[in-house]
Protein backbone atom coordinates (compact mmCIF):
# COMPACT_ATOMS: atom_id res chain seq x y z
CA UNK A 1 0.00 0.00 0.00
CA UNK A 2 2.79 2.38 0.85
CA UNK A 3 4.53 1.65 -2.44
CA UNK A 4 1.33 2.31 -4.34
CA UNK A 5 0.84 5.57 -2.45
CA UNK A 6 4.36 6.68 -3.33
CA UNK A 7 3.72 6.00 -7.00
CA UNK A 8 0.57 8.12 -6.96
CA UNK A 9 2.34 11.03 -5.36
CA UNK A 10 5.16 10.98 -7.89
CA UNK A 11 2.71 10.77 -10.79
CA UNK A 12 1.01 13.99 -9.76
CA UNK A 13 1.96 16.93 -11.99
CA UNK A 14 3.76 19.79 -10.40
CA UNK A 15 2.65 23.42 -10.52
CA UNK A 16 5.23 24.23 -13.19
CA UNK A 17 4.00 21.27 -15.27
CA UNK A 18 0.40 22.49 -15.22
CA UNK A 19 1.46 26.01 -16.15
CA UNK A 20 3.60 24.73 -19.02
CA UNK A 21 0.72 22.62 -20.36
CA UNK A 22 -1.65 25.56 -20.48
CA UNK A 23 -2.46 26.44 -24.13
CA UNK A 24 -0.82 29.54 -25.52
CA UNK A 25 -3.37 32.35 -25.68
CA UNK A 26 -5.92 30.19 -23.85
CA UNK A 27 -7.74 30.86 -20.59
CA UNK A 28 -5.89 29.83 -17.44
CA UNK A 29 -8.33 28.20 -15.03
CA UNK A 30 -6.43 29.14 -11.92
CA UNK A 31 -3.16 29.15 -10.01
CA UNK A 32 -1.63 26.07 -8.37
CA UNK A 33 -0.75 25.93 -4.67
CA UNK A 34 0.91 23.01 -2.81
CA UNK A 35 -0.30 22.62 0.77
CA UNK A 36 0.70 19.66 2.93
CA UNK A 37 2.07 17.69 0.00
CA UNK A 38 -1.20 17.95 -1.95
CA UNK A 39 -1.67 19.97 -5.10
CA UNK A 40 -4.68 22.31 -5.18
CA UNK A 41 -6.05 24.55 -7.92
CA UNK A 42 -7.25 27.96 -6.85
CA UNK A 43 -9.90 29.26 -9.27
CA UNK A 44 -9.81 32.78 -10.58
CA UNK A 45 -12.72 35.20 -10.57
CA UNK A 46 -15.19 34.48 -13.33
CA UNK A 47 -15.34 37.01 -16.17
CA UNK A 48 -18.52 39.05 -16.59
CA UNK A 49 -20.70 39.12 -19.69
CA UNK A 50 -19.49 42.60 -20.66
CA UNK A 51 -15.91 41.56 -20.01
CA UNK A 52 -16.30 38.70 -22.46
CA UNK A 53 -17.94 41.04 -24.97
CA UNK A 54 -15.07 43.53 -24.76
CA UNK A 55 -12.53 40.71 -25.08
CA UNK A 56 -14.33 39.42 -28.17
CA UNK A 57 -14.63 42.96 -29.57
CA UNK A 58 -10.87 43.41 -29.33
CA UNK A 59 -10.38 40.42 -31.62
CA UNK A 60 -12.23 42.26 -34.41
CA UNK A 61 -9.46 44.31 -36.01
CA UNK A 62 -11.68 46.42 -38.24
CA UNK A 63 -13.95 47.22 -35.30
CA UNK A 64 -11.00 48.34 -33.19
CA UNK A 65 -9.70 50.44 -36.08
CA UNK A 66 -13.16 51.97 -36.49
CA UNK A 67 -13.34 52.74 -32.77
CA UNK A 68 -9.96 54.47 -32.87
CA UNK A 69 -10.89 56.52 -35.95
CA UNK A 70 -14.27 57.53 -34.57
CA UNK A 71 -12.83 58.55 -31.18
CA UNK A 72 -10.10 60.53 -32.93
CA UNK A 73 -12.60 62.39 -35.13
CA UNK A 74 -14.91 63.06 -32.18
CA UNK A 75 -12.11 64.37 -29.97
CA UNK A 76 -10.72 66.47 -32.81
CA UNK A 77 -14.12 68.10 -33.37
CA UNK A 78 -15.19 68.64 -29.76
CA UNK A 79 -11.77 69.32 -28.23
CA UNK A 80 -9.64 70.46 -31.14
CA UNK A 81 -12.13 72.99 -32.53
CA UNK A 82 -11.95 75.38 -29.53
CA UNK A 83 -8.15 75.05 -29.52
CA UNK A 84 -7.68 75.67 -33.24
CA UNK A 85 -6.22 79.19 -33.74
CA UNK A 86 -8.43 80.16 -36.69
CA UNK A 87 -12.15 80.87 -36.39
CA UNK A 88 -14.81 79.71 -38.83
CA UNK A 89 -15.76 83.29 -39.77
CA UNK A 90 -12.26 84.68 -40.39
CA UNK A 91 -12.33 86.12 -43.93
CA UNK A 92 -9.30 86.78 -46.11
CA UNK A 93 -10.20 87.56 -49.71
CA UNK A 94 -6.54 87.48 -50.73
CA UNK A 95 -6.39 83.70 -50.32
CA UNK A 96 -9.78 82.62 -51.64
CA UNK A 97 -9.82 79.08 -52.96
CA UNK A 98 -6.18 78.40 -52.09
CA UNK A 99 -5.00 74.82 -51.90
CA UNK A 100 -3.16 73.19 -48.99
CA UNK A 101 -0.56 75.31 -47.18
CA UNK A 102 1.13 75.22 -43.77
CA UNK A 103 -1.12 77.98 -42.46
CA UNK A 104 -4.23 76.34 -43.93
CA UNK A 105 -3.71 72.53 -43.96
CA UNK A 106 -7.02 71.87 -45.74
CA UNK A 107 -6.96 75.02 -47.87
CA UNK A 108 -9.48 77.85 -47.95
CA UNK A 109 -12.94 78.26 -49.45
CA UNK A 110 -14.30 80.88 -51.84
CA UNK A 111 -14.46 83.51 -49.06
CA UNK A 112 -10.96 82.88 -47.74
CA UNK A 113 -12.18 80.91 -44.70
CA UNK A 114 -10.09 78.08 -43.33
CA UNK A 115 -11.60 74.74 -44.38
CA UNK A 116 -10.12 72.78 -41.46
CA UNK A 117 -11.60 75.18 -38.91
CA UNK A 118 -15.02 74.83 -40.50
CA UNK A 119 -14.73 71.03 -40.68
CA UNK A 120 -13.84 70.78 -36.99
CA UNK A 121 -16.63 73.13 -35.96
CA UNK A 122 -19.24 71.58 -38.22
CA UNK A 123 -18.27 68.08 -37.17
CA UNK A 124 -19.67 68.77 -33.73
CA UNK A 125 -23.07 69.48 -35.27
CA UNK A 126 -23.03 66.46 -37.60
CA UNK A 127 -21.89 63.99 -34.91
CA UNK A 128 -24.29 65.42 -32.32
CA UNK A 129 -27.19 65.09 -34.76
CA UNK A 130 -26.27 61.47 -35.43
CA UNK A 131 -25.95 60.54 -31.75
CA UNK A 132 -29.09 62.30 -30.51
CA UNK A 133 -31.26 61.23 -33.47
CA UNK A 134 -30.17 57.61 -33.00
CA UNK A 135 -30.98 57.89 -29.29
CA UNK A 136 -34.48 59.20 -30.05
CA UNK A 137 -35.10 56.40 -32.55
CA UNK A 138 -33.80 53.69 -30.19
CA UNK A 139 -35.80 54.88 -27.17
CA UNK A 140 -39.07 55.25 -29.08
CA UNK A 141 -38.58 52.04 -31.07
CA UNK A 142 -37.64 50.06 -27.97
CA UNK A 143 -40.71 51.31 -26.11
CA UNK A 144 -43.09 50.42 -28.95
CA UNK A 145 -41.48 47.03 -29.59
CA UNK A 146 -41.35 46.11 -25.89
CA UNK A 147 -45.04 46.89 -25.30
CA UNK A 148 -46.12 45.10 -28.50
CA UNK A 149 -44.00 42.01 -27.85
CA UNK A 150 -44.87 41.69 -24.16
CA UNK A 151 -48.64 42.18 -24.25
CA UNK A 152 -49.39 40.75 -27.71
CA UNK A 153 -52.98 40.42 -28.93
CA UNK A 154 -54.82 43.59 -29.84
CA UNK A 155 -52.06 45.79 -28.44
CA UNK A 156 -49.53 44.09 -30.70
CA UNK A 157 -51.79 44.42 -33.75
CA UNK A 158 -52.44 48.11 -33.09
CA UNK A 159 -48.78 49.02 -32.56
CA UNK A 160 -47.57 46.98 -35.53
CA UNK A 161 -50.12 48.60 -37.85
CA UNK A 162 -48.91 51.94 -36.51
CA UNK A 163 -45.35 50.84 -37.32
CA UNK A 164 -46.37 49.74 -40.81
CA UNK A 165 -47.92 53.17 -41.36
CA UNK A 166 -44.60 54.90 -40.62
CA UNK A 167 -42.66 52.39 -42.73
CA UNK A 168 -44.81 53.27 -45.73
CA UNK A 169 -43.94 56.97 -45.45
CA UNK A 170 -41.21 58.25 -47.82
CA UNK A 171 -38.62 59.41 -45.34
CA UNK A 172 -36.42 61.76 -47.37
CA UNK A 173 -39.27 63.62 -49.16
CA UNK A 174 -41.18 63.94 -45.88
CA UNK A 175 -38.07 65.19 -44.13
CA UNK A 176 -37.54 67.78 -46.86
CA UNK A 177 -41.15 68.97 -46.67
CA UNK A 178 -41.14 69.28 -42.87
CA UNK A 179 -37.81 71.09 -42.89
CA UNK A 180 -38.98 73.46 -45.62
CA UNK A 181 -42.28 74.28 -43.89
CA UNK A 182 -41.25 74.53 -40.24
CA UNK A 183 -37.55 75.43 -40.13
CA UNK A 184 -38.24 79.18 -40.14
CA UNK A 185 -40.89 78.86 -37.43
CA UNK A 186 -38.58 76.81 -35.19
CA UNK A 187 -35.69 79.20 -35.80
CA UNK A 188 -37.72 82.28 -34.90
CA UNK A 189 -39.33 80.66 -31.85
CA UNK A 190 -36.04 79.53 -30.31
CA UNK A 191 -34.32 82.77 -31.27
CA UNK A 192 -37.03 84.75 -29.51
CA UNK A 193 -37.34 82.59 -26.38
CA UNK A 194 -33.90 81.01 -25.95
CA UNK A 195 -31.60 83.31 -27.91
CA UNK A 196 -30.41 80.57 -30.27
CA UNK A 197 -32.25 79.85 -33.49
CA UNK A 198 -29.73 77.14 -34.37
CA UNK A 199 -30.97 75.14 -31.38
CA UNK A 200 -34.44 75.14 -32.87
CA UNK A 201 -33.17 73.81 -36.21
CA UNK A 202 -31.16 71.16 -34.36
CA UNK A 203 -34.20 69.96 -32.39
CA UNK A 204 -36.36 69.91 -35.53
CA UNK A 205 -33.87 67.85 -37.54
CA UNK A 206 -33.14 65.46 -34.68
CA UNK A 207 -36.82 64.92 -33.93
CA UNK A 208 -37.77 64.31 -37.55
CA UNK A 209 -34.86 61.93 -38.25
CA UNK A 210 -35.46 60.04 -35.01
CA UNK A 211 -39.22 59.73 -35.46
CA UNK A 212 -38.81 58.50 -39.03
CA UNK A 213 -36.23 55.80 -38.28
CA UNK A 214 -37.50 53.95 -35.17
CA UNK A 215 -39.47 51.27 -37.03
CA UNK A 216 -36.71 48.64 -37.60
CA UNK A 217 -35.78 48.84 -33.92
CA UNK A 218 -39.42 48.35 -32.88
CA UNK A 219 -39.74 45.20 -34.97
CA UNK A 220 -36.43 43.85 -33.71
CA UNK A 221 -37.33 44.44 -30.05
CA UNK A 222 -40.82 42.99 -30.54
CA UNK A 223 -39.42 39.75 -31.94
CA UNK A 224 -36.87 39.49 -29.12
CA UNK A 225 -39.53 40.12 -26.46
CA UNK A 226 -41.88 37.52 -27.94
CA UNK A 227 -39.10 34.91 -27.94
CA UNK A 228 -37.84 35.73 -24.44
CA UNK A 229 -41.14 36.00 -22.59
CA UNK A 230 -41.74 32.26 -23.08
CA UNK A 231 -38.53 31.23 -21.31
CA UNK A 232 -38.57 29.25 -18.08
CA UNK A 233 -37.04 32.00 -15.94
CA UNK A 234 -39.98 34.26 -16.83
CA UNK A 235 -42.38 31.59 -15.59
CA UNK A 236 -40.40 31.42 -12.37
CA UNK A 237 -40.55 35.20 -11.99
CA UNK A 238 -44.31 35.18 -12.51
CA UNK A 239 -44.72 32.43 -9.94
CA UNK A 240 -43.15 34.57 -7.22
CA UNK A 241 -45.40 37.54 -8.03
CA UNK A 242 -43.23 39.73 -10.25
CA UNK A 243 -45.14 42.68 -11.71
CA UNK A 244 -45.43 43.40 -15.41
CA UNK A 245 -42.99 46.31 -15.25
CA UNK A 246 -40.50 44.12 -13.39
CA UNK A 247 -40.84 41.37 -15.99
CA UNK A 248 -40.35 43.83 -18.84
CA UNK A 249 -37.48 45.96 -17.55
CA UNK A 250 -35.67 43.72 -15.04
CA UNK A 251 -35.98 40.27 -16.60
CA UNK A 252 -36.57 40.61 -20.34
CA UNK A 253 -34.89 43.90 -21.26
CA UNK A 254 -31.35 42.92 -20.14
CA UNK A 255 -31.62 39.81 -22.34
CA UNK A 256 -32.50 41.78 -25.48
CA UNK A 257 -29.98 44.59 -25.07
CA UNK A 258 -27.50 43.12 -27.54
CA UNK A 259 -29.53 43.74 -30.74
CA UNK A 260 -30.61 47.13 -29.40
CA UNK A 261 -27.00 48.23 -28.93
CA UNK A 262 -26.06 47.10 -32.42
CA UNK A 263 -29.09 48.87 -33.93
CA UNK A 264 -28.22 52.06 -32.05
CA UNK A 265 -24.64 52.00 -33.34
CA UNK A 266 -25.68 51.57 -36.96
CA UNK A 267 -28.40 54.21 -36.53
CA UNK A 268 -25.79 56.88 -35.76
CA UNK A 269 -24.19 56.49 -39.18
CA UNK A 270 -27.56 56.54 -40.92
CA UNK A 271 -28.56 59.73 -39.10
CA UNK A 272 -25.30 61.46 -40.07
CA UNK A 273 -25.87 60.59 -43.74
CA UNK A 274 -29.48 61.81 -43.57
CA UNK A 275 -28.48 65.13 -42.03
CA UNK A 276 -25.70 65.56 -44.58
CA UNK A 277 -28.12 64.86 -47.43
CA UNK A 278 -30.58 67.37 -46.00
CA UNK A 279 -27.91 70.05 -45.68
CA UNK A 280 -26.54 69.25 -49.14
CA UNK A 281 -30.00 70.01 -50.56
CA UNK A 282 -29.96 73.39 -48.80
CA UNK A 283 -32.75 72.63 -46.30
CA UNK A 284 -30.75 71.85 -43.19
CA UNK A 285 -28.95 74.29 -40.94
CA UNK A 286 -28.54 77.96 -41.92
CA UNK A 287 -25.75 78.96 -44.25
CA UNK A 288 -23.58 80.31 -41.40
CA UNK A 289 -23.48 76.85 -39.74
CA UNK A 290 -20.75 74.87 -41.57
CA UNK A 291 -21.95 71.29 -41.24
CA UNK A 292 -20.27 68.73 -43.47
CA UNK A 293 -23.30 68.49 -45.74
CA UNK A 294 -23.57 72.27 -45.97
CA UNK A 295 -19.90 72.52 -46.95
CA UNK A 296 -20.51 70.02 -49.75
CA UNK A 297 -23.47 72.10 -50.90
CA UNK A 298 -21.33 75.24 -51.05
CA UNK A 299 -18.44 73.46 -52.82
CA UNK A 300 -20.40 71.67 -55.54
CA UNK A 301 -20.24 74.61 -57.98
CA UNK A 302 -16.46 75.09 -57.49
CA UNK A 303 -15.33 71.49 -57.62
CA UNK A 304 -13.53 71.96 -60.94
CA UNK A 305 -11.40 74.84 -59.62
CA UNK A 306 -11.14 74.00 -55.89
CA UNK A 307 -11.78 70.27 -55.41
CA UNK A 308 -10.38 70.32 -51.87
CA UNK A 309 -13.46 72.21 -50.67
CA UNK A 310 -15.58 69.13 -51.38
CA UNK A 311 -13.03 66.35 -50.88
CA UNK A 312 -12.29 66.97 -47.20
CA UNK A 313 -15.90 67.30 -45.93
CA UNK A 314 -16.87 64.26 -48.00
CA UNK A 315 -13.89 62.35 -46.62
CA UNK A 316 -14.94 63.17 -43.07
CA UNK A 317 -18.46 61.87 -43.70
CA UNK A 318 -17.03 58.74 -45.31
CA UNK A 319 -14.57 57.97 -42.50
CA UNK A 320 -17.06 58.68 -39.73
CA UNK A 321 -19.86 56.54 -41.13
CA UNK A 322 -17.47 53.74 -42.15
CA UNK A 323 -15.91 53.61 -38.69
CA UNK A 324 -19.35 53.51 -37.05
CA UNK A 325 -20.42 50.65 -39.31
CA UNK A 326 -17.30 48.69 -38.42
CA UNK A 327 -18.00 49.30 -34.73
CA UNK A 328 -21.51 47.96 -35.25
CA UNK A 329 -20.15 44.85 -36.95
CA UNK A 330 -17.76 44.28 -34.08
CA UNK A 331 -20.49 44.72 -31.48
CA UNK A 332 -22.73 42.30 -33.34
CA UNK A 333 -20.03 39.61 -33.21
CA UNK A 334 -18.97 40.42 -29.65
CA UNK A 335 -22.50 40.26 -28.25
CA UNK A 336 -23.30 37.00 -30.05
CA UNK A 337 -22.95 34.23 -27.42
CA UNK A 338 -22.28 31.65 -30.13
CA UNK A 339 -19.03 33.42 -31.04
CA UNK A 340 -17.75 34.06 -27.51
CA UNK A 341 -14.40 32.43 -26.81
Amino acid sequence: MSQQADVNIVARPSASTLDSQAPAGGVKLGSTVRTGGALQVRGRKQRSLWGNAWRQFQRHRLAMAGLVVFLFITLACFVGSPLYPLAINDFDFNITGNSLTWNHPFGTDSLGQDVLARILWGGRISIAVGLVAALVAIVFGTLVGAVAGFFGGNVDNLLMRFTDLFISLPQIPLLLVISFLYSSAFFQFFERNFGSGTLGIFILIVAVIGLLSWMPTARLVRASFMATKEKEFLEAARSIGATRSSLMFRHIMPNVMSPIIVAATLGVGAAIITESALSFLGLGFPSDIPTWGRMLYEAKDRFEFSPHQAIFPGLMIFLTVLSINYIGDGLRDALDPRKTQ
